[in-house]
Order: C-alpha cells, then structure tokens, then sequence
C-alpha cells in the first residue's frame, strides 16, 4: 500500500469510531443494525454487512480512504473458513456417489500420509491431530498443498487421530487432496460442477494461479498482512487466494451464501443420509475457539445455539481483512451472512457479529 493512503487509512479510522458512535445509539429499533453499529462505532471495524434474504444492512464505509457506500448482497468477498462446507459437501458427495469412504485412510488418496491412521472421516471432524500448516508457511512465497503438508507433517502431532479435537486448516487441505484423487478433475472443478453450477451460484469462484485483487464489486479490507507483520495494520484486500484452496479459497457474496446453506440444508446437494452424518456425527466445541457454549462441530459444518431456541448451521470464517458468520437456522428461522472488513473474531467484537446473527435469525429487527 502506498505510504500516503496508508496514513490517510490510520487517521481515517482513528477518527471513524468517534464519528459514527452515536449511531448506534440513534437506531435502536433494529437489533441488527445496532449490532453492526457496535461494530463500526465502539470496536472499529471499518465496514459490516448483513444479508437475511429480503434485506441488506450496513454499517461504516467500503473504503477508509473514499469512504464510499458498503457493497450490497452481491458484492464480493473471500468466505475464508466458510470454503470448508463446499469442501465437507464435496466430499460427501464422493461417499455417496461410492467413490470415497469416510473410514478410508488418507494415505489411500494422499501419499504423504501413507502408514499414517488418519481418516477421511477424522479430517472432516477435525478430530486427526494434524497441527496447523498456515502459521509456518512464508506467505511471501508461493507453494504447493504438499509443501505446506509437509510443514505440518514435520512437527509433533497435536494428538493422535481420533483421541480429541483441534481446528486445523490442514485437515481441509489434505481434504482437498483426497478430492483431488477420488475425482480425477481437482477439487476447485469438482466444487464448481457439483455444487457451484447446480445452485447457480454464479459470483462464487476460485480464485486464480497468482490472482490477488477480488473481482466485481466489494469492500477493502484492512488488518495485519500473513507475509508482512511489522507493517501493522494495513489494506490487505489483495491476498493469495490461489494459495488459500480447499481450507480457506473461495471468493463469494452475502447473496450466493446464503443461496449455498439454503440449498445444503435444503437437501439439494446431497442425500438425506449424508447430510444427517454431516450435522449428527458431531463433537461438543462449546468455548472452543470462536464457539460459545452448546456449539458442536459436524463435517465442515458447526451449529450455534440461538438465544430464541434451536440453532443455526453454518461454519464461519477469518481472514486478517475479513470476518464471516451466518447459516441457516432450524425451524424456518431463515438464512442470513454477517460480514466484517476486518478481523473480528475475539471478544466484543465476535460477541457483536454473532449477535447480530441472532438477532436477524431469532425475528428481532427483520425487514
């Protein structure tokens, strides 16, 4: 970023939570819109979105340096951690299909874990004890999924497969390599034919070899850059997509998201029996990691409780620039993407983005 828009981004956003605090006090009528306020006016995210299927609400700018208008429901942005449900979906469409079986090895498709025990099915669950790959990959460079395997599988597991549970983004890249094999076309074309075409999600893509700048419309976004830490906080709306694949790499909108829970959890994707294992074969992470209390972890797809009753599906994820909660709840509560341009996944701030989830899924505020 250049020098002169980087220092008119930090006095922008230095000034933006003095500006736009009393918003949040000005709209109390909409439990959603105040839970976006609170974003923007007391925890400084630059910008929020929410998208329930009939309206799109905003908060705080797209761009600290214009400060021009949020995007609407079909402006992009990267789903991050949200790709592991098209990825989990992908792969249960395999095991249907009997091209894969969940208690396979993963050294069956993926040779770097020949002799290892873990399965597809522990992958999926996040229950392998594979450690974290992305804390020591030098984004500054390019590589390969079995590079940044072979990171993960060069230090001490977290614990053996099976005996406990731990996020890894490594799970759902080897993931992607199990596709890879079973499928024979790679897994960004089978995602696309199996699950991006029969839903018509036509602004959701993978991004390409080398391609950093999102397409169509979206917001900057704003935090610490992977390969360039001593800067601060910065504009990282260009990343290595390419690199995030099967764990992290699809570019999507608040519109197509939605249209994707709805069209999982409506059973248009896979049969009955497969989603049940996804949403019943499931490990209590309740004050895990971003999860409160009650939540549980399926096959690339978590539910949250909601303060109404019942819960909702999704997954969520995070990016140094962006922050993506939402799913579909159950009993007919609806849909709905809450979306931050920047990293908001720790306390006031998470607090704030999954409420502002349940305020749109619990009836309070809907348009």
């Amino acid at each position: 970023m250049h020098r002169k828009r980087l220092a008119a981004a930090v006095l922008l956003a230095a000034t933006l939570t003095g500006a736009l605090a009393p918003v949040a006090a000005a709209r109390p009528s909409d439990p959603v819109q105040r839970q976006l306020d609170l974003l923007v006016g007391r925890d400084g995210v630059p910008g929020a979105l929410a998208y329930d299927g009939r309206a799109t609400r905003t908060a705080g700018v797209a761009d600290l340096v214009s400060g021009r208008h949020m995007p609407q429901e079909r402006g992009r942005f990267r789903l991050a951690s949200n790709t592991k449900a098209f990825t989990a979906t992908a792969v249960m469409r395999l095991v249907a299909d009997g091209r894969i079986r969940l208690d396979d090895r993963a050294g069956k498709y993926v040779p770097q874990l020949a002799g290892h025990a873990v399965t597809v099915r522990q992958l999926l669950k996040q229950t392998s004890g594979l450690p974290e790959f992305s804390a020591l990959v030098d984004w500054s460079e390019a590589g390969t999924p079995e590079d940044y395997l072979a990171l993960s599988l060069g230090t001490e597991p977290d614990f053996e497969p099976g005996d406990g549970w731990g996020y890894s983004n490594t799970n759902y890249l080897v993931l992607g390599m199990v596709i890879d094999r079973a499928s024979g076309v790679g897994f960004r074309t089978y995602v696309e034919r199996t699950i991006l075409r029969p839903l018509h999600l036509d602004d959701t893509y993978w991004p390409a070899p080398g391609e950093l700048t999102l397409r169509g419309p979206h917001a900057r976004n704003y935090g610490v850059h992977p390969a360039l830490p001593e800067a601060g906080v910065v504009d990282v709306t260009d990343l290595p997509g390419y690199e995030f694949g099967a764990s992290g790499g699809l570019v999507s909108t608040p519109e197509d998201l939605n249209a994707f829970w709805n069209g999982l959890f409506g059973g248009r994707l896979l049969p009955g029996w497969a989603l049940h294992l996804m949403t019943q074969d499931t490990t209590d992470v309740g004050g895990r990691d971003v999860y409160p209390s009650g939540s549980r972890y399926g096959y690339g797809v978590a539910s949250i409780p909601l303060s109404c009753g019942g819960a909702y599906w999704g997954h969520g994820g995070d990016l140094p620039g962006d922050s993506v909660g939402g799913g579909r709840a159950t009993g007919g509560r609806g849909t709905v993407t809450v979306y931050t341009t920047t990293w908001a996944a720790e306390g006031e701030s998470l607090g704030h983005l999954q409420g502002a989830v349940d305020a749109a899924l619990c009836g309070k505020g809907r348009a």
